[in-house]
């Protein structure tokens, strides 16, 4: 029997091919290998859907290049898609419903507004959710200023740190300072605006119809005044058990609302930052243990509430005196974040944990079926022998009786053929199991 094959689904970015994370994925077939497991990458347009075979991307760590080739579908799938505005995100939709049944590591969750409802019925979570609501008119915004002094409207399904804005009260005039980004991430400069103005201002950035939120700001700019929040990533491991891989910090640009490292922002570790920001490294120590603790519980609740999971990043902002809030899940994390802080073993763990993972799911699933298979087979062997038993009874019994011979049971099927019946029950098996059974 050959390796196990972990497929990483992704989508690509434009419609010549341009594959995200190339370098990523590298490194993990790299290290993939020497878990003894293989690796391949496709997207939902590499497939074909009448054959159900991939034209899917292999990498040799030998040669350093990529090459095609067509295989069958693999053992697992690590879904790394993200969301896209495009057709190529209506066509990975298609594959999931297609294809639901398959051995997936991870399955897709809401988007921030489902996510958020969904923590919020938990009180574990509560206190530690800024408070949000999802924009239907101008009077969601005018009520949450009233309430809170910073705002931030953020889209529902966004990524990247785009379409993001900023809206603080500014001092006792009563005029509101704005500042975000746009949706191709370009910075918008801080403008001072009287509150009745707001909603022609923001007109054009249609809040309703994007599905935006608008959420309590938590005051994170640290004394140069740059934001910064707090990256955790937690996985699942090789025993699959829920995990913190490791936890760094993201500083935004001068003038930036975000810290987005995509939008120009900076890493840094949490032992550089955390301690001289809450004043002390035993505090420092008491919220670092209070953060992994709270990030394991949110990744085994969204996993029970959503489905099959096997890492989740969490944003976090901690404000100085050491209380923290979920500002966002993101499911489908990069692990840059580390590398750029140098974090090099939080870097490792973060690609290698989802090949360990993947390779205990795989060899769970052999070990049940195996049982499954005994415990069939020993029921099988029980039934065939009991009736065998009753059966010989029933002739010896007619044979004493002078009725031999005269019997209404059908004679075996000579040409070895299953019954009409029995072969449509296999075949409506098979069809349930078709995308769950491969090439073991």
């Amino acid at each position: 029997m050959g390796k196990p094959v972990l497929g990483i689904m992704t989508l690509y970015l434009n419609d010549r091919g341009l594959l995200e994370e190339r370098p990523v994925y590298q490194k993990m077939t790299a290290a993939a290998r020497k878990l003894g497991l293989d690796l391949i990458v496709f997207t939902p347009d590499d497939v074909n859907y009448r054959t159900n075979r991939i034209h899917a991307q292999r990498y040799s760590p030998e040669s350093g290049k990529w090459r095609r080739e067509w295989t069958g579908f693999p053992h697992m799938i690590f879904d790394r898609c993200r969301i896209q505005r495009s057709k190529r995100f209506e066509r990975l939709k298609a594959f999931r419903a297609r294809y639901a049944n398959h051995l997936y590591l991870n399955k897709p969750i809401g988007n921030k507004w489902s996510v958020y409802r969904t923590l919020s019925r938990d009180a574990r979570f509560r206190d530690h959710l800024p408070q949000t609501r999802l924009y239907e008119s101008s009077r969601d915004l005018t009520e949450m200023l009233g309430r809170y002094p910073l705002l931030y409207l953020k889209p529902a399904g966004g990524t990247g740190g785009r379409g993001i804005l900023r809206i603080q009260r500014a001092g006792s005039g009563g005029s509101l300072l704005v500042q975000g980004r746009d949706h191709s991430r370009r910075i918008i400069r801080p403008m001072r605006i009287r509150p009745s103005l707001l909603p022609a201002k923001l007109a054009s950035w249609d809040l309703r119809g994007r599905r935006y939120l608008v959420q309590q700001g938590i005051q994170i700019r640290l004394p140069g005044g740059r934001v910064h929040d707090y990256r955790m990533l937690v996985q699942k491991n090789g025993r699959g058990e829920w995990s913190v891989t490791g936890c760094a910090v993201r500083i935004g640009p001068p003038g930036s609302v975000t810290s987005n490292l995509h939008g120009g922002g900076q890493a840094a570790s949490l032992a550089s930052v955390l301690p001289g920001w809450l004043g002390s490294e035993a505090k420092a120590q008491k919220v670092q243990q209070r953060i992994g603790q709270f990030g394991v519980d949110v990744a085994r609740y969204l996993e029970d509430s959503y489905g099959p999971l096997c890492e989740l990043a969490l944003d976090l902002a901690i404000d100085n005196s050491g209380q923290f809030w979920l500002l966002e899940v993101n499911p489908k994390p990069a692990r840059d974040v580390f590398r750029r802080a140098g974090e090099k073993e939080a870097y490792r763990l973060a690609l290698v944990r989802p090949l360990q993972y993947a390779l205990w799911l795989y060899r769970n699933r052999q070990r049940r079926r195996r049982t499954t298979g005994n415990a069939a087979g020993r029921q099988t062997s029980r039934t065939t022998g009991g009736t065998a038993g009753r059966t010989a009874g029933r002739m010896a019994g007619r044979t004493a009786g002078g009725a031999a011979g005269q019997t209404s049971e059908r004679p075996p099927d000579r040409t070895g053929k299953l019954p009409e019946a029995v072969v449509s029950s296999l075949a409506s098996a098979s069809e349930l199991n078709e995308y769950d059974v491969w090439q073991a």
